[in-house]
């Protein structure tokens, strides 16, 4: 048995390849019945989001996927029930969204200087929405032949010390947590064992995360093992971390990541959705399971 929630998602409005309302429609078709759109540092696709939401009888949570600065590197912060609307969010969004454009021509430069030209023309005609990310810059290379898929690419060009790579320059993680808290929104770490931490430097980070006055980690993200899914599940426990689930789609073609197969969370854990839907009956009862 598969959850009915999902709460990472990505639209065209950054590095996703569906607007929206496809998004929404794709969720319905998978068996989502709650979707937590949460595109990188924007929020301009939850109002499209939301009417659609609203036609298919799904229930939209708010969100957005911060870019932060830790430790001198990049890790994610996941907002949910956000406020888009917020002042001071939207400020910061702005300015990551600004360092993210400077970044993708720095990068276009660099990439040119190795014999690969026309990646940020490219990448920039590929973005529709304000957002101009390194997926972008990938799909333009395997396109033309420079790697055989995305893994290939990050291996190849955008990792550190290879020809694409421009290190971050995000916010920090107290900055990160005070937009996502100020908005009324619950701050999540998001895809935890996907940055290859050592058990002590994942431990330093929930630890300064709780001291920032984050509140949950994502368990279950994409396409993972069990063994994952359990250890993520200890760190919360140990932390006092409520726990979210995340297919982080962003593409129909990628299966690694697809809609609808999130598997039930282990039973040490407390969902962040508990609350949320705590008197709402309609919530199925596969929301709430664990195992």
């Amino acid at each position: 048995m598969y959850l009915d929630i999902d709460l990472h998602s990505h639209s065209l409005a950054s590095d996703g390849t569906l607007s929206p309302a496809e998004l929404v429609s794709l969720a319905q078709e998978s068996g989502i019945k709650t979707l937590a759109l949460t595109d990188h540092d924007e929020t301009s696709g939850i109002a499209e989001a939301q009417v659609a939401a609203e036609r298919a009888g799904l229930r939209l949570i708010p969100g957005v996927e911060v870019s932060v600065s830790w430790n001198n590197r990049t890790i994610h912060v996941v907002g949910l029930n956000i406020n888009p609307e917020d002042e001071a969010l939207n400020n910061g969004l702005a300015k990551s969204r600004d360092y993210r454009n400077w970044r993708a021509e720095e990068m276009g430069r660099r990439l040119a200087k190795h014999g690969i030209f026309g990646s940020y023309e490219a990448s920039r005609e590929m973005a529709k929405g304000r957002i101009i990310a390194r997926t972008h810059f990938a799909r333009f290379l395997v396109e033309h032949g420079y790697a055989t898929d995305m893994n290939d690419v990050f291996k190849k060009f955008l990792k550190p010390n290879k020809p694409g790579f421009v290190k971050g320059d995000w916010a920090g993680l107290e900055e990160a947590v005070s937009w996502i808290n100020g908005a009324g929104g619950v701050a999540v770490v998001a895809h935890p064992a996907r940055y290859k931490l050592t058990a002590t430097k994942l431990r330093e980070l929930f630890s300064q995360f709780v001291e920032c006055g984050g509140k949950g980690i994502e368990v279950i993200s994409g396409n993972q093992s069990r063994d994952v899914t359990f250890c993520m599940a200890n760190y919360a426990k140990q932390f006092g971390l409520l726990t979210s689930v995340g297919s982080d789609f962003h593409d129909p073609d990628k299966s690694w990541n697809r809609m609808g197969r999130i598997p039930q969370l282990p039973k040490s854990c407390s969902p962040i959705w508990s609350e949320w839907f705590e008197s709402d009956s309609s919530l199925s009862n596969s929301s709430a399971a664990s195992l």
